[in-house]
């Protein structure tokens, strides 16, 4: 009999766990009656062996789905907080193969391990080298911000290859056209960017989340999980009353910023994630 999990997809002969998608993150936190939680942290800030003590971290306190941010020079999407880590990151000379060996780390976990990435990078490294190198590390697939399903024939043929996920973004302003096209593309789940700007923590989350998502949903995605603005176990808790899964980023990010010190960051990632994951699991 086979000892690898029922939803694990890759049986790799490594002794790592196989690689779990998205998909499964969201469906196994559904099974149970509850949002999935998805933390997102950039490689490299402070630096790429913290980031991953970080990421694990994040997992060990209940995140379901990890985000792992690969530095970029002109983070359109990114709010000032996740700005400030990325060019530390960037200055360090994080690199796509750095990225890549942290999804290793973090995925050996059992946890879903995206990358969340600006489309240059990737198309510097090579599309379909980075989809294979990224699903020989265990990674489950890609978000992209910048790309829209009508312009990543490439990516979408390199991710059908090695069966990853593909993330893309709908927002507020999004016709019912391109919710359509956009939930026919994705696979793993459909990224509901809540507002519309740049990410970072904020009072409230944005009060057109639940109909965007019910929008989604009725356009045909299976997975809608909400990201932009989320800090608090309560607003997860309320997110979570109709998303799928609830992202978190800046919050995280924040709290890295401002230990003390990197064993401190963390400390306290793992100490939010657990918060996060109470207030979604008691909602």
């Amino acid at each position: 009999m086979s000892t690898v999990p029922e939803n694990d997809t890759t049986a790799n002969g490594t002794g790592r766990p196989a690689r779990r998608t998205a998909g499964q993150a969201v469906d196994a936190a559904r099974a149970e009656g509850r949002a999935a939680l998805v933390a997102y942290l950039p490689v490299g800030f402070p630096d790429v062996a913290t980031s991953v003590e970080a990421a694990r971290a994040a997992v060990d306190g209940g995140a379901d789905i990890i985000e792992l941010g690969l530095p970029y020079s002109d983070p359109t999407m990114d709010g000032p907080t996740i700005q400030q880590a990325v060019d530390v990151a960037r200055a360090r000379g994080t690199r796509p193969t750095d990225v890549l060996r942290a999804v290793e780390a973090v995925a050996a976990t059992g946890a879903a391990t995206l990358v969340m990435t600006y489309w240059p990078p990737v198309d510097r490294y090579g599309v379909a080298r980075f989809a294979a190198d990224l699903a020989d590390a265990g990674g489950a697939g890609l978000i992209t911000p910048d790309l829209i399903p009508d312009e990543a024939a490439e990516w979408v043929a390199a991710a059908d290859e090695r069966d990853l996920d593909k993330v893309f973004l709908v927002a507020p302003s999004s016709t019912e056209k391109r919710l359509a096209m956009t939930s026919a593309a994705s696979r793993g789940f459909v990224y509901a960017a809540s507002l519309m700007g740049v990410t970072g923590a904020r009072a409230s989350v944005g009060a057109g989340a639940r109909g965007l998502v019910e929008r989604t949903r009725a356009a045909g995605a299976e997975r809608v999980c909400v990201g932009l603005g989320v800090s608090t176990p309560e607003q997860a808790g309320e997110v979570a009353a109709y998303a799928d899964g609830v992202i978190v980023g800046s919050a995280f990010v924040a709290r890295m910023l401002e230990a003390d010190d990197p064993a401190a960051g963390v400390r306290a990632v793992g100490e939010l994630a657990a918060r996060l994951s109470a207030g979604i699991r008691d909602r």
